[in-house]
């Protein structure tokens, strides 16, 4: 008998025809929608199952110390964005970070002034998280039962991907958002220079290397999404370029190849090439201002 496939349609809801991509993996052909162009796999559901187990671990995303830095200044970034497109000092912001691991960003988020909340379905992270000290939700988000317009900001941080339905976890974000509020979304991008020269070569799409990456977006498919459940996207970047796997590659190879990549990121970057997406989505006021 055939494996029971986890995704069967465009994971957008889209009623067109699904057609094949030329990327392939261990998993088969990735599948497209005709109409948004989300790519999405063929895996089975007993094999995303078995490599969502991954997460469920005490350690988390919590990166190593030497990686912490980074961390922070990445996560002032992104708030220094929402503080602007919210015109909210940090210290006002309640955000809610939606697959929070054992906290790592919320932790980080916390040390601006943010007021910060987690959610994490993996049991083993999200008690390392309430360990810690975070406030932090075990469960899946759709059964909390939060109250309804609790939170300033959304953050779901390379979540979407694993998801068959990203309608209804939006949906209830939608819910969960004061008016005006924002969700800010990182994710693959699926229109970047990366995936058009390395295609399934790429490791993102490695379902063996990247637990449960089952559903893969671009620009339009992101948009499309966020019309379904209430929002406008109001900020779209994109950043990093890939050529080479290390994996796969001489060391002269891949050290060529970085130094290219280098040189392109900024392009990548300027034209929103790049392989990382961070989307910024606007809750849709149902009263005019």
């Amino acid at each position: 008998m055939k494996p029971k496939r986890y995704i069967n349609q465009c994971p957008i809801g889209c009623e067109s025809k699904t057609i094949k991509t030329e990327i392939t993996t261990e998993q088969g052909v990735l599948e497209k929608c005709d109409f948004c162009h989300q790519f999405f796999s063929q895996c089975s559901t007993d094999e995303f199952n078995r490599s969502m187990m991954e997460f469920n671990v005490k350690n988390g995303t919590w990166p190593p110390p030497e990686n912490l830095p980074n961390l922070e200044r990445s996560t002032l970034k992104t708030l220094k964005k929402i503080e602007h497109l919210m015109k909210l000092k940090m210290g006002d912001i309640k955000l809610l970070d939606v697959g929070c691991s054992n906290g790592a960003f919320i932790a980080s988020a916390k040390k601006t002034g943010v007021m910060c909340e987690g959610v994490e379905p993996a049991e083993e992270a999200a008690k390392a998280a309430i360990k810690a000290g975070l406030k932090v939700h075990a469960g899946y988000l759709e059964q909390i039962g939060l109250s309804e317009k609790s939170f300033d900001v959304i953050s779901l941080f390379e979540v979407i991907e694993h998801l068959k339905d990203p309608v209804s976890l939006l949906t209830e974000c939608n819910r969960l958002l004061k008016d005006d509020g924002i969700m800010v979304i990182r994710t693959a991008n699926t229109d970047s220079w990366t995936v058009r020269l390395i295609k399934g070569k790429w490791h993102y799409f490695d379902i063996n290397k990247h637990g449960g990456h089952v559903s893969f977006f671009c620009r339009h498919s992101m948009k499309e999404l966020a019309t379904k459940t209430g929002f406008d996207m109001v900020r779209f970047d994109t950043h990093s370029v890939t050529f080479k796997q290390k994996h796969s590659s001489s060391k002269l190879g891949y050290r060529s190849a970085k130094i290219f990549t280098e040189i392109l990121n900024l392009p990548a970057k300027l034209s929103g090439n790049g392989q990382e997406m961070e989307v910024y989505l606007k809750k849709k006021s149902l009263t005019p201002n």
